[in-house]
């Protein structure tokens, strides 16, 4: 799998290192119950279609990527630099 870095281009994705569904940012109040860390900690989803993923450009320019990918056919849809998604 090849992603398109805005500033590097198109790289092999082992240059990559890829943090999980970019609803991670979706972190809980730090007052929050213990069931919704746990919840935010420990249960992921495994969806089919299409996703958007954090990845780091950890070989290259040290950006954050929001990568927007198709888990069903390793279709790569979109990369942006988190810092201009706007998300």
């Amino acid at each position: 799998m090849r992603l398109n870095c805005p500033l590097c281009g198109s790289r092999d994705r082992r240059e990559f290192y890829y943090r999980g569904a970019a609803d991670y940012l979706d972190r809980p109040e730090p007052d929050a119950p213990p069931e919704a860390w746990d919840n935010y900690l420990h249960l992921r989803d495994n969806p089919m279609g299409v996703t958007k993923d954090l990845w780091y450009h950890d070989q290259g320019c040290t950006s954050w990527l929001l990568v927007t990918r198709n888990t069903l056919t390793h279709e790569i849809l979109d990369v942006k630099l988190v810092a201009e998604a706007g998300e």
